[in-house]
């Protein structure tokens, strides 16, 4: 399994002629979707899904019942392509998926709790789980964690939290732009010094693959 990082949460899956997408949202570039196979979209926020992006390819789009209400308002034509995917269900998106988790983090108690949808993805012998906006147990040991390292929604000792409850082998950043290089950096030093050395952890430039 090829596993390429792009901007923010978008993760890109490669394995046996398959090519998942995984979030390519409005701080993602356009390569992202080259060549898509299927689309996955966690949930409705804009990081997350950009029209311009879907309408780029003529990839399936798999996500939950609101976001399929927003693409089929704004772009009928693409509702055509969109099926709607529900908390527990397993899906053959050219590869073994599991819709995992139904709500997004809480950002405040005052404003809306959108439904959020993690995707764990079987490649061969290999996992990954991207959990969109939540700190969502993945109900298995997995490979790889797209870990959210930033968010309005979360700190630190949250993130430190999720990513040793998950027990992963390795962790990828995702989720980085809301933070200055600077916080990042301390990310970077906490992240694999919590994890005492039971996996590895990597943020990486945009457009790189996971070693």
């Amino acid at each position: 399994m090829r596993i390429t990082k792009f901007e923010h949460a978008c993760v890109r899956l490669e394995h046996d002629g398959q090519v998942l997408v995984i979030d390519p949202g409005a701080f993602t570039r356009r390569e992202a979707v080259s060549g898509a196979t299927a689309v996955l979209i966690t949930h409705e926020h804009a990081d997350h899904y950009d029209l311009e992006h879907l309408r780029a390819t003529d990839a399936p789009i798999y996500t939950i019942g609101a976001v399929a209400r927003q693409i089929g308002d704004a772009d009928p034509s693409l509702a055509e392509r969109v099926t709607v995917v529900a908390p527990g269900q397993r899906l053959d998106v050219g590869l073994p998926v599991q819709v995992v988790g139904e709500k997004h983090a809480v950002i405040h108690p005052e404003l809306p709790h959108f439904d959020n949808s993690g995707f764990l993805v079987t490649a061969g012998d290999r996992t990954l789980f991207h959990p969109g906006d939540a700190f969502t147990d993945p109900g298995q040991p997995v490979d790889v964690l797209c870990l959210p390292v930033s968010a309005p929604w979360s700190k630190l000792s949250e993130v430190l939290d999720y990513a040793r409850s998950t027990k992963a082998t390795h962790y990828l950043a995702i989720h980085e732009m809301i933070y200055s290089e600077i916080a990042l950096s301390m990310v970077d030093a906490r992240v694999p010094a919590m994890l005492d050395g039971t996996g590895s952890y990597a943020r990486l430039q945009p457009g790189s693959d996971l070693g």
